[in-house]
């Protein structure tokens, strides 16, 4: 699974959405879209037209949203969480 978090410089939503990862404890990679042109036109056709865009492509499929979202970065907290614990009920022979 992989979170992506594509932003553009000075964007505070952004800033926002990045430290409120960090605290959960979310591994995330960033995409500047001022750097990367292709990577902005992809926003677009998804249909965001503001930054931030949290792209997390988890193991029951993939969610996206745009802007500062408190609400689902909650929710992938909460979902990182338990795949993490179902994974650990597996090695351990947990049903």
């Amino acid at each position: 699974m992989t979170i992506t978090v594509y932003t553009s410089p000075g964007c505070f939503p952004c800033k926002a959405t990045k430290r409120d990862l960090d605290k959960a404890g979310i591994d995330y990679t960033l995409v500047d879209l001022s750097e990367d042109t292709e990577a902005a036109a992809d926003m677009k056709k998804l249909g965001h037209l503001t930054a931030p865009v949290v792209i997390a492509r988890l193991d029951s499929g993939t969610e996206h949203w745009s802007g500062h979202r408190p609400d689902r970065i909650q929710w992938l907290a909460n979902e990182l969480a338990a795949l993490g614990y179902l994974a650990q009920d597996a090695a351990e022979g947990r049903p």
